[in-house]
């Protein structure tokens, strides 16, 4: 089980925490660090919609020109996701069957105890 994210972000510091204080293993990616691939991304889009990994509330999206946020469809956001990983929901949680993007408490509670 991996955990993707950035380490300063507080939605992935909670969802670390909440793994630690469950004892449930997993490796800690940041993504900002350690990079990320498009196999990485197409991973994660066998279990989810891009529009759902893709966060167009973020501070990354609105800094994104007027031409960038135009006609998204899977290939740009795979490709913009690529070029700046903030624009990435977090954490992603990638499990054998699947991911969990985003932290919630009992979202995660009822998925993995």
């Amino acid at each position: 089980m991996k955990l993707y994210g950035i380490k300063n972000c507080d939605t992935v510091r909670k969802a670390k925490k909440w793994l630690e204080a469950n004892n449930i293993e997993h490796t800690f990616v940041d993504f900002r660090v350690d990079g990320l691939t498009q196999a990485d991304i197409e991973a994660w889009l066998e279990h989810t919609s891009w529009e759902t990994l893709f966060n167009k509330r973020s501070t990354s999206f609105r800094g994104l020109t007027d031409e960038q946020k135009a006609d998204i469809d899977q290939a740009k956001a795979i490709a913009l996701m690529l070029e700046h990983p903030t624009l990435i929901k977090r954490p992603v949680l990638a499990m054998a069957d699947g991911v969990m993007v985003g932290f919630k408490e009992a979202d995660y509670q009822g998925a993995l105890l």
